[in-house]
């Protein structure tokens, strides 16, 4: 049986999401990154608090490219060298899973805010 395409899947089957998934995300909402790019992003955003290791990171970005949620653009020169940077950029499923986390979060927020939450215990 294969997957169903992105546009049948429901986005909640993929939440919760990682910490540093949801980062990725969040970055390339506001357009194509390369790889080092989303690194420093996710850096700056978190006062150095989060500073994936490149292994750890592009894990990462494989399993949401697997999972539909991002998608690699072409390869653009860096700097009129040779070399070349490998873009990522966020699908519409991606960005579907991105408000469907965003909701679930701000509906967790709204609860503790609400003081609905358990008492702490001693």
């Amino acid at each position: 049986m294969s997957p169903k395409p992105a546009f049948e899947r429901d986005p909640n089957e993929l939440l919760p999401l990682k910490p540093l998934e949801l980062l990725i995300l969040a970055m390339l909402a506001n357009g194509e990154r390369h790889g080092y790019g989303l690194h420093q992003d996710i850096v700056a955003h978190t006062n150095g608090r989060i500073a994936p290791e490149a292994g750890n990171m592009y894990r990462h970005m494989r399993r949401l490219q697997t999972e539909g949620l991002i998608e690699e653009t072409e390869p653009k020169r860096v700097d009129g060298s040779d070399d070349r940077r490998i873009y990522y950029r966020l699908r519409p499923f991606g960005r579907r899973v991105l408000t469907a986390e965003t909701r679930r979060l701000r509906a967790l927020i709204d609860l503790a805010e609400g003081g609905r939450t358990a008492p702490a215990r001693s």
